[in-house]
């Protein structure tokens, strides 16, 4: 294994340069996965799969199984609102198809792996973009309509959802919806995988099976992992082999090469 640390691969406008990392299998030609943090769209650190999860039970473990990660920045709800941090996706993207290649990864048929907030982006990225093979997504709201109506203590316009979309998201319908995969799914939407803890409290589980309902009613190919009693960022789980071993034989599943 092979790690590439600390590569700005834009800078917008007005704001700090945005990094990824990229840690990439010994083996030529390994397929890409493209991953987007956690942290409310508010901080999060492209260093962190998820917390108490360390490198070597996450990174690590999915280079293992044959894949290249790409662990990318995005601004935050303080630098920039939506949808800016789709853009800061889109060109990730686009720089890892231009240099991916020099470093043995095969950036044609991407993954996009998210991580609560990171996986709203994800799924809004994976339904904007014809190339992506597929979503792995993690516990992220899905419809911030119905996020608004999850009391979590904070006042209508300070919530996470709120500070990213610019406001309650009852009073930016337009934007809201924008910002919901719920609502974005359509008809030829890349195959999903979407875990959630039934215990999660930031995050409700019913967030994703909105989701997947969606999804199944486009005729997408969808998987529901359900984690009984887990909570968020995998809180409390004893061993997060099986949540991660499920996601990466869906990876390799949706990049399998037509006639292997």
């Amino acid at each position: 294994m092979s790690s590439l640390l600390e590569v700005d691969f834009a800078q917008p406008e007005g704001f700090r340069p945005l990094s990824l990392d990229l840690r990439t299998p010994e083996s030529a030609g390994a397929p890409l996965i493209v991953f987007l943090h956690g942290g409310g769209w508010q901080r999060g650190s492209r260093k962190v799969f998820t917390p108490g999860i360390g490198v070597s039970q996450s990174f690590d473990r999915i280079v293992a199984a044959g894949f290249a990660i790409a662990s990318c920045e995005y601004r935050l709800s303080g630098e920039a609102r939506f949808p800016a941090q789709l853009d800061d996706v889109d060109a990730a993207i686009q720089w890892l198809g231009t240099h991916a290649a020099d470093y043995g990864v095969d950036a044609s048929r991407p993954v996009l792996w998210g991580v609560s907030a990171g996986a709203t982006l994800a799924a809004l990225t994976g339904l904007r973009r014809p190339d992506v093979r597929g979503v792995v997504d993690w516990f992220g709201p899905a419809d911030l309509f119905s996020m608004a109506e999850h009391d979590m203590g904070d006042p209508p316009a300070d919530t996470r959802e709120a500070r990213w979309i610019g406001g309650p998201a009852a009073q930016h319908p337009v934007i809201a919806r924008a910002a919901s995969p719920a609502h974005q799914v359509h008809a030829g939407a890349p195959p999903f995988h979407i875990a959630h803890g039934t215990a999660d409290e930031h995050v409700p589980f019913a967030q994703s099976e909105a989701l997947a309902e969606a999804l199944r009613g486009v005729g997408a190919d969808v998987e529901l992992h359900t984690v009984a009693g887990g909570k968020h960022f995998w809180q409390g789980l004893d061993d997060p082999s099986a949540v991660f071993d499920a996601a990466i034989d869906f990876c390799s599943r949706v990049t399998r090469s037509q006639g292997d």
